[in-house]
């Protein structure tokens, strides 16, 4: 890997509608210019959470321009090479994904569904915001790694121990 390149990153969910939406968002703010985000589901809603959107707007964040759609998109030849693929929920970690181009890392990184809480809009908010908070952290431990310099094994298993980051 070298030192200026922009490196794609996947997040998957299955519904691709909170936590992968979330991620992308803000991987893309954090790690402008070093890594580039996208998200996608094996069955995704069709539709972002507006809670998902209500956070990343919360957090300075863009919240326009997201959209719940198919991990096919990202296997047609005209689709970004991803150096990264994070799965963001256990449903998706458990799923058989597509064949990626390329040769891409992975990792699990779950986290619960805050879009499965119930209970009032107060409680609801607080699981999005702390599953946006996690995601962050996690991402920010990622920005700090050094990509170049590490091998895809070591490159692996840092990004692993990230996603049991609490």
């Amino acid at each position: 890997m070298s030192t200026d390149a922009t490196y794609n990153v996947l997040f998957i969910c299955t519904g691709n509608s909170a936590r992968s939406i979330l991620a992308e968002g803000i991987l893309n703010e954090l790690g402008k210019g070093k890594l580039r985000a996208f998200s996608a589901g094996s069955h995704p809603k069709g539709e972002v959470h507006p809670q998902a959107l209500a956070t990343l707007k919360r957090l300075h964040m863009p919240d326009t321009g997201y959209r719940s759609k198919s991990w096919d998109e990202f296997v047609a030849p005209q689709a970004p090479v991803f150096d990264f693929i994070f799965t963001v929920c256990d449903n998706a970690a458990g799923e058989v994904c597509p064949l990626w181009p390329g040769n891409p890392v992975s990792a699990h990184w779950g986290l619960p569904d805050p879009a499965a809480v119930t209970g009032t809009e107060e409680q609801q908010v607080k699981a999005f915001r702390d599953t946006a908070m996690m995601l962050r952290r996690r991402i920010e431990l990622l920005l700090s790694l050094p990509l170049h310099r590490l091998d895809a094994m070591s490159l692996q298993s840092e990004l692993r121990k990230i996603g049991q980051e609490q």
